[in-house]
């Protein structure tokens, strides 16, 4: 799960910085699926110690990221069409809840968070890939800030990562020609600060199935496996 708490060894510091190394270059795609991930090679990579890169490997075992092999170390986790079709279900019917909960417990404050965070995420759309996900991660998170519920956002959080993990292994094949993007998430924005749940969940959960057909449909052909 994402947001670990810090470890309390003195190593925290360099652990925390390998886990959101690792786990950036997981989700980007820049190691790939299935990929052996040996210790000394990472070290070179993040230049670091073989412990941090240890303790940030079973941290990221949590997150499903990546896989533990018995007595054989750690490799980045596959990807496959049945996956996908889990995480795709399990983010719209948490992200449903959570939406919701956000909504029934919205304050003026959360308002102006979620308009904030839907200008950045515009003003970012021509900025480098990573640089945008970013704030169309922050977008997404702060719809669902005010659900009480930690554990929750927690998941919601998490199977984010996964699911944005395939839109990278997509990469050029994924294209939003027929679709406009920026609408879908400017009418979910207005719907939620409108306090109409019933709406902003359904263009929320449409807004996911346009992708997950899309994602889907690449799977179904081998083109990301």
């Amino acid at each position: 799960m994402n947001d670990h708490n810090p470890p309390t060894s003195s190593d925290g510091s360099a652990t925390q910085q390998a886990y959101r190394r690792l786990r950036q270059m997981i989700v980007t795609g820049k190691l790939r699926p299935g990929e052996k991930l040996k210790i000394e090679g990472l070290r070179e990579k993040l230049n670091t110690g073989a412990s941090p890169i240890r303790e940030a490997l079973s941290l990221l075992t949590s997150d499903k990221l990546v896989d533990r092999l018995d007595q054989r170390g750690f490799r980045t986790a596959e990807v496959s069409a049945q996956n996908f079709q889990e995480i795709l279900l399990l983010r719209q019917t948490l992200e449903d809840l959570a939406l919701r909960e956000s909504i029934a417990n919205a304050t003026q404050q959360w308002e102006e968070d979620v308009v904030l965070s839907h200008h950045r995420m515009q003003r970012a759309r021509d900025e480098d890939l990573e640089v945008f996900e970013d704030h169309h991660k922050a977008f997404h998170m702060t719809l669902l800030a005010q659900a009480p519920s930690p554990i929750l956002l927690q998941f919601c959080s998490q199977l984010y990562d996964l699911n944005i993990r395939y839109r990278y292994l997509a990469g050029n094949a994924l294209n939003y020609q027929r679709r406009d993007v920026a609408d879908e998430h400017a009418s979910i924005l207005s719907a939620a600060i409108n306090r109409d749940a019933d709406t902003a969940s359904e263009r929320l959960l449409n807004h996911y199935n346009l992708t997950g057909a899309y994602l889907s449909g690449l799977l179904g052909k081998g083109s990301l496996i």
